[in-house]
Protein backbone atom coordinates (compact mmCIF):
# COMPACT_ATOMS: atom_id res chain seq x y z
CA UNK A 1 0.00 0.00 0.00
CA UNK A 2 2.82 2.40 0.85
CA UNK A 3 4.37 1.93 -2.60
CA UNK A 4 1.08 2.90 -4.23
CA UNK A 5 0.92 6.03 -2.08
CA UNK A 6 4.43 6.98 -3.21
CA UNK A 7 3.49 6.31 -6.84
CA UNK A 8 0.46 8.57 -6.76
CA UNK A 9 2.27 11.22 -4.73
CA UNK A 10 5.13 11.59 -7.21
CA UNK A 11 2.75 11.16 -10.14
CA UNK A 12 0.57 14.01 -8.95
CA UNK A 13 3.69 16.09 -8.24
CA UNK A 14 4.76 15.61 -11.86
CA UNK A 15 1.23 16.47 -13.00
CA UNK A 16 1.29 19.81 -11.15
CA UNK A 17 4.79 20.61 -12.43
CA UNK A 18 3.64 19.90 -15.99
CA UNK A 19 0.64 22.19 -15.51
CA UNK A 20 3.05 25.11 -15.41
CA UNK A 21 3.77 24.55 -19.10
CA UNK A 22 0.24 25.04 -20.40
CA UNK A 23 -2.11 26.15 -17.61
CA UNK A 24 -2.17 29.79 -18.68
CA UNK A 25 -1.90 29.29 -22.45
CA UNK A 26 -5.57 30.34 -22.97
CA UNK A 27 -4.81 33.59 -21.11
CA UNK A 28 -1.90 34.89 -23.18
CA UNK A 29 -3.95 37.74 -24.62
CA UNK A 30 -5.01 38.72 -21.10
CA UNK A 31 -1.36 38.75 -20.00
CA UNK A 32 -0.43 40.90 -23.00
CA UNK A 33 -3.12 43.46 -22.19
CA UNK A 34 -2.49 43.67 -18.44
CA UNK A 35 1.29 43.93 -18.75
CA UNK A 36 1.08 46.28 -21.77
CA UNK A 37 3.50 44.20 -23.82
CA UNK A 38 3.77 42.48 -27.19
CA UNK A 39 2.47 39.13 -28.35
CA UNK A 40 6.04 38.02 -29.04
CA UNK A 41 7.20 38.60 -25.46
CA UNK A 42 4.16 36.88 -24.00
CA UNK A 43 4.73 33.86 -26.23
CA UNK A 44 8.37 33.95 -25.17
CA UNK A 45 7.23 33.31 -21.60
CA UNK A 46 5.96 29.91 -22.77
CA UNK A 47 9.10 29.11 -24.77
CA UNK A 48 11.50 30.09 -21.96
CA UNK A 49 9.71 27.80 -19.52
CA UNK A 50 10.09 24.88 -21.95
CA UNK A 51 13.73 25.75 -22.67
CA UNK A 52 14.60 25.80 -18.96
CA UNK A 53 12.66 22.57 -18.51
CA UNK A 54 14.68 20.89 -21.26
CA UNK A 55 18.17 22.07 -20.30
CA UNK A 56 17.78 21.29 -16.61
CA UNK A 57 16.93 17.65 -17.36
CA UNK A 58 20.64 17.17 -18.00
CA UNK A 59 21.49 18.76 -14.65
CA UNK A 60 18.95 17.23 -12.31
CA UNK A 61 19.32 13.67 -13.62
CA UNK A 62 22.97 13.24 -12.60
CA UNK A 63 22.35 15.27 -9.45
CA UNK A 64 19.54 12.93 -8.36
CA UNK A 65 21.81 9.92 -8.96
CA UNK A 66 24.56 11.51 -6.89
CA UNK A 67 22.72 13.36 -4.11
CA UNK A 68 19.47 11.45 -3.88
CA UNK A 69 15.91 11.70 -5.17
CA UNK A 70 14.32 13.53 -2.26
CA UNK A 71 17.34 15.78 -1.82
CA UNK A 72 16.74 17.15 -5.34
CA UNK A 73 12.93 17.04 -5.38
CA UNK A 74 12.21 19.08 -2.24
CA UNK A 75 14.33 22.16 -3.11
CA UNK A 76 12.92 22.06 -6.64
CA UNK A 77 9.35 22.17 -5.40
CA UNK A 78 10.27 25.15 -3.21
CA UNK A 79 11.72 26.95 -6.25
CA UNK A 80 8.53 26.13 -8.16
CA UNK A 81 6.37 27.60 -5.38
CA UNK A 82 8.40 30.81 -5.07
CA UNK A 83 8.55 31.33 -8.84
CA UNK A 84 4.81 30.68 -9.25
CA UNK A 85 4.06 33.40 -6.71
CA UNK A 86 6.55 35.64 -8.52
CA UNK A 87 4.73 35.04 -11.82
CA UNK A 88 1.40 35.91 -10.19
CA UNK A 89 2.61 39.28 -8.95
CA UNK A 90 5.04 40.26 -11.72
CA UNK A 91 4.59 43.99 -12.41
CA UNK A 92 6.11 43.80 -15.91
CA UNK A 93 6.86 41.35 -18.68
CA UNK A 94 10.54 41.38 -17.71
CA UNK A 95 9.76 40.08 -14.23
CA UNK A 96 7.34 37.52 -15.66
CA UNK A 97 9.99 36.18 -18.05
CA UNK A 98 12.49 35.90 -15.19
CA UNK A 99 10.09 33.99 -12.96
CA UNK A 100 8.96 31.76 -15.84
CA UNK A 101 12.57 30.65 -16.35
CA UNK A 102 12.84 30.02 -12.61
CA UNK A 103 9.53 28.14 -12.68
CA UNK A 104 10.81 25.95 -15.52
CA UNK A 105 13.95 25.18 -13.51
CA UNK A 106 11.85 24.18 -10.52
CA UNK A 107 9.54 22.03 -12.63
CA UNK A 108 12.39 20.26 -14.43
CA UNK A 109 13.47 18.06 -11.52
CA UNK A 110 10.04 16.57 -10.87
CA UNK A 111 9.60 14.28 -13.93
CA UNK A 112 13.22 13.13 -13.74
CA UNK A 113 13.05 12.27 -10.06
CA UNK A 114 9.55 10.78 -10.29
CA UNK A 115 10.44 8.29 -13.02
CA UNK A 116 13.67 7.37 -11.22
CA UNK A 117 11.75 6.69 -8.00
CA UNK A 118 9.37 4.37 -9.84
CA UNK A 119 12.40 2.47 -11.15
CA UNK A 120 13.78 2.34 -7.61
CA UNK A 121 10.72 0.86 -5.91
CA UNK A 122 9.12 -1.40 -8.57
CA UNK A 123 10.36 -4.43 -10.49
CA UNK A 124 9.08 -6.60 -13.33
CA UNK A 125 5.41 -6.31 -14.18
CA UNK A 126 4.87 -3.89 -11.30
CA UNK A 127 7.44 -1.54 -12.88
CA UNK A 128 5.68 -1.39 -16.26
CA UNK A 129 2.29 -0.89 -14.63
CA UNK A 130 3.66 1.73 -12.26
CA UNK A 131 5.29 3.62 -15.13
CA UNK A 132 2.02 3.45 -17.06
CA UNK A 133 0.14 4.95 -14.11
CA UNK A 134 2.74 7.70 -13.85
CA UNK A 135 2.48 8.50 -17.58
CA UNK A 136 -1.30 8.57 -17.24
CA UNK A 137 -1.10 11.24 -14.53
CA UNK A 138 1.49 13.16 -16.53
CA UNK A 139 -0.63 13.20 -19.69
CA UNK A 140 -3.60 14.62 -17.82
CA UNK A 141 -1.81 17.99 -17.63
CA UNK A 142 -1.90 18.94 -21.34
CA UNK A 143 -5.41 17.47 -21.58
CA UNK A 144 -7.08 19.46 -18.79
CA UNK A 145 -4.53 22.18 -18.00
CA UNK A 146 -5.80 24.76 -20.51
CA UNK A 147 -9.38 24.09 -19.40
CA UNK A 148 -8.55 24.66 -15.71
CA UNK A 149 -6.48 27.73 -16.53
CA UNK A 150 -9.21 29.18 -18.71
CA UNK A 151 -11.85 28.80 -16.00
CA UNK A 152 -9.67 30.28 -13.25
CA UNK A 153 -8.26 33.06 -15.41
CA UNK A 154 -11.63 34.12 -16.79
CA UNK A 155 -13.03 34.59 -13.28
CA UNK A 156 -10.01 35.72 -11.26
CA UNK A 157 -7.34 36.83 -13.73
CA UNK A 158 -4.21 35.13 -15.03
CA UNK A 159 -2.33 35.72 -11.76
CA UNK A 160 -4.76 33.41 -9.99
CA UNK A 161 -3.62 30.49 -12.15
CA UNK A 162 -0.09 30.84 -10.80
CA UNK A 163 -1.36 31.19 -7.22
CA UNK A 164 -3.37 28.01 -7.81
CA UNK A 165 -0.14 26.22 -8.78
CA UNK A 166 1.64 27.62 -5.74
CA UNK A 167 -1.13 26.52 -3.36
CA UNK A 168 -1.23 22.95 -4.66
CA UNK A 169 2.57 22.79 -4.68
CA UNK A 170 2.70 23.81 -1.01
CA UNK A 171 0.43 20.87 -0.17
CA UNK A 172 2.59 18.56 -2.26
CA UNK A 173 5.74 19.88 -0.58
CA UNK A 174 4.33 18.96 2.83
CA UNK A 175 3.17 15.55 1.59
CA UNK A 176 6.57 14.75 0.05
CA UNK A 177 8.39 15.86 3.18
CA UNK A 178 6.27 13.53 5.32
CA UNK A 179 5.54 10.54 3.07
CA UNK A 180 8.39 10.26 0.56
CA UNK A 181 11.43 8.24 1.66
CA UNK A 182 14.82 8.45 -0.01
CA UNK A 183 14.77 5.66 -2.60
CA UNK A 184 18.14 6.08 -4.32
CA UNK A 185 20.02 2.75 -4.29
CA UNK A 186 23.29 2.81 -2.42
CA UNK A 187 25.21 1.96 -5.59
CA UNK A 188 23.45 4.55 -7.77
CA UNK A 189 25.83 6.83 -9.64
CA UNK A 190 28.87 5.54 -7.74
CA UNK A 191 31.00 4.23 -10.63
CA UNK A 192 31.14 7.10 -13.12
CA UNK A 193 31.07 10.87 -13.27
CA UNK A 194 28.33 12.69 -15.15
CA UNK A 195 30.22 12.88 -18.46
CA UNK A 196 30.89 9.14 -18.37
CA UNK A 197 27.25 8.43 -17.57
CA UNK A 198 26.10 10.51 -20.55
CA UNK A 199 28.58 8.69 -22.77
CA UNK A 200 27.39 5.33 -21.47
CA UNK A 201 23.77 6.16 -22.32
CA UNK A 202 24.51 7.49 -25.82
CA UNK A 203 26.85 4.62 -26.70
CA UNK A 204 24.47 1.87 -25.65
CA UNK A 205 22.68 0.75 -28.88
CA UNK A 206 19.39 0.05 -27.13
CA UNK A 207 19.21 3.34 -25.23
CA UNK A 208 20.35 5.27 -28.32
CA UNK A 209 17.49 3.68 -30.25
CA UNK A 210 15.01 4.69 -27.54
CA UNK A 211 16.33 8.27 -27.55
CA UNK A 212 16.00 8.60 -31.33
CA UNK A 213 12.52 7.06 -31.27
CA UNK A 214 11.54 9.57 -28.58
CA UNK A 215 12.91 12.52 -30.55
CA UNK A 216 10.95 11.67 -33.69
CA UNK A 217 7.79 10.76 -31.82
CA UNK A 218 7.61 14.07 -29.99
CA UNK A 219 8.68 16.02 -33.06
CA UNK A 220 5.67 14.59 -34.90
CA UNK A 221 3.46 15.11 -31.83
CA UNK A 222 4.17 18.84 -31.75
CA UNK A 223 3.67 19.05 -35.50
CA UNK A 224 0.17 17.73 -34.84
CA UNK A 225 -0.42 20.23 -32.04
CA UNK A 226 0.79 23.09 -34.24
CA UNK A 227 -0.74 22.25 -37.62
CA UNK A 228 -3.94 20.34 -36.90
CA UNK A 229 -5.60 23.61 -35.77
CA UNK A 230 -4.48 25.23 -39.03
CA UNK A 231 -5.82 22.30 -41.06
CA UNK A 232 -9.15 22.47 -39.22
CA UNK A 233 -9.35 26.19 -39.90
CA UNK A 234 -8.24 26.10 -43.55
CA UNK A 235 -10.09 22.97 -44.63
CA UNK A 236 -13.13 22.79 -42.34
CA UNK A 237 -13.50 26.46 -41.21
CA UNK A 238 -13.25 25.50 -37.55
CA UNK A 239 -13.24 28.13 -34.82
CA UNK A 240 -10.74 27.82 -31.90
CA UNK A 241 -13.31 26.43 -29.46
CA UNK A 242 -14.19 23.51 -31.76
CA UNK A 243 -10.52 22.93 -32.51
CA UNK A 244 -9.89 22.58 -28.77
CA UNK A 245 -12.44 19.77 -28.64
CA UNK A 246 -10.61 17.84 -31.38
CA UNK A 247 -7.27 18.20 -29.56
CA UNK A 248 -8.95 17.14 -26.32
CA UNK A 249 -10.20 14.00 -28.08
CA UNK A 250 -6.61 13.23 -29.10
CA UNK A 251 -5.42 13.67 -25.51
CA UNK A 252 -8.22 11.50 -24.15
CA UNK A 253 -7.30 8.77 -26.65
CA UNK A 254 -3.74 8.93 -25.32
CA UNK A 255 -4.90 8.67 -21.73
CA UNK A 256 -7.16 5.71 -22.50
CA UNK A 257 -4.34 3.66 -24.04
CA UNK A 258 -1.52 4.38 -21.56
CA UNK A 259 -2.41 1.54 -19.21
CA UNK A 260 -2.78 -0.76 -22.21
CA UNK A 261 0.85 -0.02 -23.03
CA UNK A 262 1.95 -1.37 -19.65
CA UNK A 263 -0.09 -4.52 -20.25
CA UNK A 264 1.42 -4.91 -23.73
CA UNK A 265 4.94 -4.67 -22.34
CA UNK A 266 4.22 -7.45 -19.85
CA UNK A 267 2.50 -9.65 -22.43
CA UNK A 268 4.81 -9.31 -25.43
CA UNK A 269 8.11 -8.12 -23.99
CA UNK A 270 10.19 -5.05 -24.69
CA UNK A 271 11.33 -5.79 -28.25
CA UNK A 272 7.93 -6.48 -29.77
CA UNK A 273 6.20 -3.77 -27.72
CA UNK A 274 8.71 -1.10 -28.72
CA UNK A 275 8.83 -1.95 -32.42
CA UNK A 276 5.16 -2.78 -32.93
CA UNK A 277 3.93 0.17 -30.87
CA UNK A 278 6.08 2.75 -32.63
CA UNK A 279 5.42 1.19 -36.04
CA UNK A 280 1.67 1.55 -35.51
CA UNK A 281 2.24 5.13 -34.45
CA UNK A 282 4.13 5.87 -37.68
CA UNK A 283 1.38 4.19 -39.74
CA UNK A 284 -1.21 6.44 -38.11
CA UNK A 285 0.70 9.45 -39.47
CA UNK A 286 0.65 7.98 -43.00
CA UNK A 287 -3.10 7.44 -42.65
CA UNK A 288 -3.54 11.05 -41.57
CA UNK A 289 -1.55 12.33 -44.55
CA UNK A 290 -3.84 10.68 -47.09
CA UNK A 291 -7.28 10.82 -45.44
CA UNK A 292 -7.50 13.83 -43.10
CA UNK A 293 -8.56 16.18 -45.89
CA UNK A 294 -11.14 13.76 -47.33
CA UNK A 295 -13.68 14.43 -44.59
CA UNK A 296 -13.92 15.71 -41.04
CA UNK A 297 -14.87 12.22 -39.83
CA UNK A 298 -11.64 10.80 -41.21
CA UNK A 299 -9.64 13.59 -39.58
CA UNK A 300 -11.19 12.94 -36.17
CA UNK A 301 -10.57 9.20 -36.46
CA UNK A 302 -6.98 9.82 -37.59
CA UNK A 303 -6.27 12.22 -34.73
CA UNK A 304 -7.71 9.82 -32.16
CA UNK A 305 -5.65 6.94 -33.60
CA UNK A 306 -2.51 9.05 -33.36
CA UNK A 307 -3.31 9.85 -29.73
CA UNK A 308 -4.11 6.21 -28.97
CA UNK A 309 -0.77 4.92 -30.27
CA UNK A 310 1.02 7.79 -28.52
CA UNK A 311 -0.37 6.51 -25.23
CA UNK A 312 0.29 2.88 -26.12
CA UNK A 313 4.03 3.56 -26.38
CA UNK A 314 4.18 6.18 -23.61
CA UNK A 315 5.49 4.08 -20.72
CA UNK A 316 7.71 1.70 -22.71
CA UNK A 317 10.84 3.91 -23.19
CA UNK A 318 11.03 5.06 -19.56
CA UNK A 319 10.42 1.53 -18.28
CA UNK A 320 13.25 0.16 -20.40
CA UNK A 321 15.67 2.94 -19.50
CA UNK A 322 15.16 2.41 -15.76
CA UNK A 323 15.92 -1.28 -16.29
CA UNK A 324 18.91 -0.69 -18.55
CA UNK A 325 20.65 1.78 -16.22
CA UNK A 326 19.97 0.92 -12.56
CA UNK A 327 23.04 2.89 -11.46
CA UNK A 328 22.34 5.90 -13.69
CA UNK A 329 18.55 5.74 -13.61
CA UNK A 330 17.78 9.43 -13.11
CA UNK A 331 20.49 10.46 -15.59
CA UNK A 332 18.99 8.19 -18.27
CA UNK A 333 15.50 9.61 -17.70
CA UNK A 334 16.90 13.15 -17.79
CA UNK A 335 18.65 12.50 -21.10
CA UNK A 336 15.48 10.97 -22.58
CA UNK A 337 13.38 13.93 -21.45
CA UNK A 338 15.92 16.36 -22.88
CA UNK A 339 15.87 14.60 -26.26
CA UNK A 340 12.06 14.59 -26.24
CA UNK A 341 11.98 18.33 -25.56
CA UNK A 342 14.38 18.88 -28.47
CA UNK A 343 11.89 17.01 -30.63
CA UNK A 344 9.07 19.22 -29.34
CA UNK A 345 11.04 22.36 -30.18
CA UNK A 346 12.08 21.21 -33.66
CA UNK A 347 8.65 19.94 -34.75
CA UNK A 348 6.97 23.29 -35.45
CA UNK A 349 10.11 24.65 -37.15
CA UNK A 350 10.37 21.65 -39.48
CA UNK A 351 6.62 21.72 -40.09
CA UNK A 352 6.74 25.36 -41.18
CA UNK A 353 9.11 24.45 -44.00
CA UNK A 354 6.91 21.60 -45.28
CA UNK A 355 3.35 22.80 -44.76
CA UNK A 356 1.97 24.77 -47.69
CA UNK A 357 -1.56 25.30 -46.40
CA UNK A 358 -3.10 23.73 -49.48
CA UNK A 359 -2.07 20.11 -49.02
CA UNK A 360 -1.01 18.32 -45.85
CA UNK A 361 0.56 15.38 -47.68
CA UNK A 362 4.12 16.83 -48.04
CA UNK A 363 4.32 17.56 -44.31
CA UNK A 364 2.78 14.45 -42.81
CA UNK A 365 4.02 11.97 -45.39
CA UNK A 366 7.58 13.23 -44.96
CA UNK A 367 7.27 12.96 -41.18
CA UNK A 368 5.80 9.47 -41.34
CA UNK A 369 8.47 8.21 -43.74
CA UNK A 370 11.26 9.64 -41.58
CA UNK A 371 9.65 8.13 -38.48
CA UNK A 372 9.27 4.75 -40.22
CA UNK A 373 12.88 4.80 -41.46
CA UNK A 374 14.14 5.41 -37.93
CA UNK A 375 12.05 2.53 -36.60
CA UNK A 376 13.37 0.21 -39.34
CA UNK A 377 16.92 1.28 -38.48
CA UNK A 378 16.30 0.61 -34.79
CA UNK A 379 15.05 -2.94 -35.28
CA UNK A 380 18.58 -4.29 -35.69
CA UNK A 381 19.48 -3.09 -32.18
CA UNK A 382 16.19 -3.86 -30.49
CA UNK A 383 16.19 -7.39 -31.93
CA UNK A 384 19.31 -8.22 -29.89
CA UNK A 385 17.78 -7.02 -26.64
CA UNK A 386 15.89 -9.27 -24.24
CA UNK A 387 13.75 -7.96 -21.41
Amino acid sequence: MKLRVILYLIGFSAFVASLGQNLYNPLLLQVQEELHTTSYLVTLSVSLFTLALAIMQMVFGPLADKRGRKAVLIPSIIVYIVSSIGCAYSPSIGFLLFFRVLQGIGAAAVPVVSAAIIGDIFRGKALSQGMATYQLLLMLAPAIGPLIGGVIGERLGYGATFLFLAAISILLLIANLILLPETKPEFSGSKHNSAQNFSLIFKNPMSLTILIFGFFQFMVYFIYLTFVPQILSNTYSFQPAKTGIILLAMSLSTIISIKLGGWMLNQFGARKSLIYGFSLHALSVILFAFTAQISLSFLIIDVCLFGFFMGLTGSIPTTLLTELFPEERATAIGVYNFIRYLGMASGPMIGTMLYSGGSIIPLFLTCSLAFSAVIFWGTRFVGKFTY
